[in-house]
C-alpha cells in the first residue's frame, strides 16, 4: 500500500499506487521557518499580514527507515530530512497518516508539497460561496464573516468604506483543511492555525500552516464516492435531522406572543405548511443602527413572550415546534462599554466574577463590537465556563421546551486576546466555532434531546460535522449578487458537502438589508423554490424587516409560499431517503453532480446547480427576470418535475422555470419516481 524509494537529496511516496510526494534536494516537498503576523479585525473582517517570514527547504533526506514490511511495500516508516524534522507515515483504517515529530518546537511556518495533475479537480476547503472548483486558485483558510458584498462591486466600495465590513472572495465563515479530487483522493489535518493552500500549479499543490500539524491524513479510493465516505467517516457525520424538520416550514417571525400567534394563523389560513416557528427574539430585542437585533441575554423575555413554555408547549400540541436562537457571546446591557452598569439580571455578571470570559492580555474582559454595541465572549478553552453555558443551554433553552434554535457567530474570536488554556489565540480561532458546537451539541446529548431538538450554526471548522447538527449559509445580501446573494447559496452548499457537512440550508430571501439593497417580491419567490430542495425550509425576516419583501407581504406571494411548502413537506420520504443515505455512506444531500458522472468532464464546469440526493437535479433561478434555465443534464434520461417532459442526457438544455416551477428534474429509473408523480400531479 505504501511505497517509498529514496537516496540522500530524493524521496518519491506512493500510496495505492497514487504519487503522493516528490522529493529532490533542488525541489524540496517541505519548508519550515519562522514568522509574526498582525491580524486586525473590524466588524468580522480579518486583514492578516505577515510582518516576519523566514523559511527555508528542507533539501537532504537524512534517513529513512520502514517499520513494517510487506510485499512491495511497507505499511509504516519515518523519513528524517536533514536535521530538522521526521515525517512518520502509518497506514491505518486505508488511511494514510502523515506525522510530525523531533523538530525545533519555536517553528511556526510549515509547508508541504504534494503531488497532482493538470487534469485533477479540487473540491472542499469548507464553505466556498464564489470558487467551487479549486483548482488554479491560491485559497487562504481562516474562520471570519463572509463579508458584505465579497466583490469588486459598489456595495463592497461602500462597506469597506464605512465599516471595513466588506468581505472578497475567499471570506467565508467556515474553513476546514480538508479537500477532495476527483482522482478520487481527499486531504486532511488536524491543524488549526491560519493555512494558505496553493493549487495554482498543475503538478503540485503547495499546503502552508503557520504552525507544524502533528497529523495529516491522506485517501486514496477507487471512487470519488468511496473517497467522500472514507472522509466523512474520520471527521464524524452531522447526527440526522428531526423527522418533524420535514413537517413544514420553519417561520422565521419575531415580535413577542401576540405577533407570532398572528402570523403563525395567517400563515395556516393561505395553506402554508408550518412546521416550526423560529422566533430569534425570544431573548430580547434591541433597535440599532443596523437594524432589529438582539438582547444576547439567554433567557426568555417576560415581557415579549409571557408566559413563554406555556405557548411552546401550546404549539407544539398542533404540531408545530418552537425555535430560539443563541450565540457565545454576553451583552453587558448598555450601547457602549462607558455607560451604566450591568443589570442584575445579565449573565454577563456571573461570567464576570467567575472570570469565564475571553480576555484581553491585561486580564480585562475583551469586549467584542459586532454592529455597534459591545458584547463579551465565552472563554470555551477553560472547562469550567464550557460546563456553565452548556448549563445555561439546558435550563434556559430545552429546559422551557424549546426543539432548536441558531447557534449564530463562532467566527469574531479575537487573535489579539488571552484565554484560560494559555493557548496562543491564533491557533484557538479557527477552533472556536466547533467548540461553540460541541457545548450545544452536549447539551442535547446529556438532556437526552439529541435527535430530537436541532440547532444550526454558520461558523465552523475541523470538528463541526461531527458536532453540529446543521448548518445554514450566513447573512447573504437581499439580492441578486453572484457573490453575495441567492446565487452564492449553492456552491457554498456543495463544497461544504465535500467536507463532511450535509444538512444545510439557507435564509430564504437572505438577511443584510444596506443601503441601496432591499429584498423584492421576485427574490423572495425565486428563494423560496430553491430551499425546497434543501434539508430545511426556513424564512427569515432579515436585518430590517420592515424594508424587505415578507412571505406574506402580498397574496400572491403567499399563495406561492403556502404551495411550496407543500412540496416541500411532500418530498418527505424523498428527504428521509437522502439523509439515511448521508449516515449510511456519508454522501452529502447536496451534492455536485459529476460524483456521479466521473467520466463527463462537463460536469467539474457547473457551478449554480447540484444534485438534491442521486436523483434530482435543481437549477435554481439566480438571475432577476429569467423565466428559464441553462442546465446541463448528464447521461441518462431526465424526466421535467413539473411536466412529465422526457429530456436527453449529455447535453446543455433550455429548461422552462416559470415562477411556480423551478428547473427541476429527476431520472427516469430513480426508485421514488412514483413519489415524484404523485407531487407534480397534486401541485403542477
Amino acid at each position: 500500500m505504501l511505497h517509498i524509494e529514496t537516496n540522500e537529496t530524493r524521496c518519491t511516496v506512493w500510496f495505492r499506487d497514487r504519487l503522493i510526494l516528490h522529493h529532490t534536494a533542488d525541489s524540496p516537498a517541505l519548508h519550515v521557518g519562522h514568522g509574526t503576523a498582525v491580524f486586525p479585525e473590524r466588524h468580522g473582517i480579518f486583514r492578516i499580514r505577515e510582518t516576519h517570514r523566514d523559511m527555508h527547504g528542507l533539501r537532504s533526506v537524512q534517513d529513512v527507515s520502514p517499520t513494517a514490511q510487506q510485499d512491495g511495500g511497507t505499511d509504516a516508516a519515518e523519513i528524517r530530512f536533514g536535521d530538522a524534522l521526521t515525517l512518520t507515515l502509518h497506514v491505518r483504517d486505508g488511511r494514510l497518516h502523515i506525522g510530525t515529530h523531533d523538530f525545533d518546537g519555536t517553528l511556526n511556518r510549515f509547508r508541504l508539497r504534494l503531488c497532482t495533475d493538470a487534469q485533477e479537480h479540487i473540491y472542499g476547503c469548507g464553505e466556498q460561496f464564489s470558487r467551487l472548483d479549486l483548482k488554479g486558485r491560491l485559497v487562504p483558510l481562516f474562520v471570519q464573516e463572509q463579508g458584505v458584498g465579497r466583490g469588486k462591486d459598489l456595495i463592497t466600495l461602500l462597506a469597506n468604506l464605512s465599516h471595513g465590513a466588506g468581505g472578497n472572495e475567499w471570506t467565508t465563515y467556515f474553513v476546514q483543511p480538508t479537500f477532495v479530487t476527483s482522482g478520487h483522493t481527499y486531504f486532511h489535518t488536524d491543524a488549526s492555525a491560519y493555512a494558505i493552500f496553493d493549487f495554482r500549479k498543475a503538478a503540485v499543490m503547495e499546503l502552508e500552516f503557520w504552525e507544524v500539524p502533528n497529523e495529516m491524513v491522506i485517501g486514496v479510493e477507487a471512487t470519488t464516492i468511496d473517497a467522500i465516505g472514507s472522509l466523512t467517516a474520520l471527521l464524524g457525520r452531522q447526527q440526522a435531522l428531526p423527522e418533524w424538520t420535514y413537517d413544514g416550514v420553519w417561520l422565521g417571525v419575531q415580535g413577542g406572543t401576540d405577533v407570532v400567534q398572528t402570523k403563525i394563523e395567517r400563515a395556516q389560513e393561505a395553506g402554508v405548511q408550518v412546521g416550526a416557528v423560529w422566533a430569534q427574539d425570544w431573548e430580547g430585542r434591541r433597535v440599532t443602527s443596523f437594524g432589529k437585533q438582539l438582547m444576547w441575554n439567554w433567557r426568555y423575555d417576560a415581557d415579549r413572550y409571557p408566559e413563554l413554555p406555556a405557548y411552546i408547549e401550546t404549539l407544539r400540541k398542533q404540531g408545530i415546534r418552537f425555535l430560539g436562537y443563541i450565540n457565545p457571546f454576553l451583552a453587558i446591557g448598555t450601547t457602549n462599554e462607558e455607560d451604566a452598569p450591568v443589570p442584575e439580571d445579565f449573565f454577563y455578571n456571573e461570567a464576570r466574577e467567575k472570570g469565564y470570559c475571553v480576555k484581553h492580555p491585561d486580564g480585562s474582559d475583551y469586549y467584542t463590537y459586532i454592529t455597534t454595541f459591545p458584547a463579551a465572549t465565552v472563554d470555551l478553552t477553560n472547562p469550567e465556563a464550557f460546563e456553565w453555558i452548556k448549563d445555561i443551554i439546558k435550563r434556559e433553552m430545552i429546559g422551557i421546551g424549546l426543539s432548536g434554535w441558531m447557534a449564530d457567530f463562532g467566527e469574531y474570536f479575537p487573535i489579539d486576546s488571552r484565554v484560560h488554556s494559555g493557548e496562543p489565540p491564533e491557533l484557538v480561532h479557527n477552533r472556536y466555532p466547533a467548540l461553540w458546537a460541541r457545548a450545544n451539541y452536549e447539551a442535547l446529548a446529556e438532556t437526552g434531546t439529541l435527535g430530537d431538538t436541532v440547532f444550526f450554526m454558520r461558523a465552523g471548522f475541523t470538528g463541526s460535522s461531527r458536532w453540529s447538527t446543521a448548518n445554514w449559509a450566513g447573512d447573504q445580501l437581499v439580492n441578486w449578487s453572484m457573490s453575495d446573494g441567492l446565487a452564492s447559496v449553492i456552491p457554498a452548499s456543495i463544497s461544504l458537502g465535500f467536507c463532511g457537512v450535509a444538512n444545510v440550508h439557507s435564509d430564504i430571501g437572505g438577511y443584510t438589508t444596506v443601503a441601496y439593497i432591499k429584498r423584492g417580491k421576485e427574490l423572495f419567490m425565486r428563494w423560496v423554490e430553491a430551499s425546497v430542495f434543501t434539508p430545511t425550509m426556513r424564512s427569515h425576516e432579515g436585518n430590517r424587516p420592515d424594508a424587505g419583501w415578507q412571505f406574506d407581504s402580498d397574496r400572491e406571494t403567499l399563495s406561492h409560499f403556502a404551495r411550496m411548502s407543500r412540496v416541500f413537506t411532500a418530498l418527505k420520504p424523498y428527504h428521509l431517503h437522502c439523509a439515511a443515505e448521508y449516515q449510511e455512506r456519508g454522501i452529502p444531500m447536496i451534492r455536485h453532480p459529476f460524483i456521479h458522472y466521473e467520466n463527463d468532464k462537463t460536469c467539474h464546469r457547473l457551478k449554480y446547480q447540484y444534485l438534491y440526493g442521486r436523483d434530482l437535479m435543481v437549477a435554481p433561478v439566480v438571475r432577476r427576470g429569467r423565466r428559464q434555465v441553462r442546465c446541463y443534464l448528464p447521461d441518462d434520461e431526465w424526466i421535467h418535475f413539473w411536466t412529465g417532459k422526457r429530456f436527453d442526457g449529455g447535453q446543455f438544455h433550455k429548461v422552462p422555470a416559470p415562477i411556480g416551477e423551478p428547473a427541476v428534474l429527476y431520472r427516469a429509473t430513480s426508485e421514488h419516481v412514483r413519489l415524484f408523480e404523485a407531487i407534480r400531479a397534486e401541485h403542477s
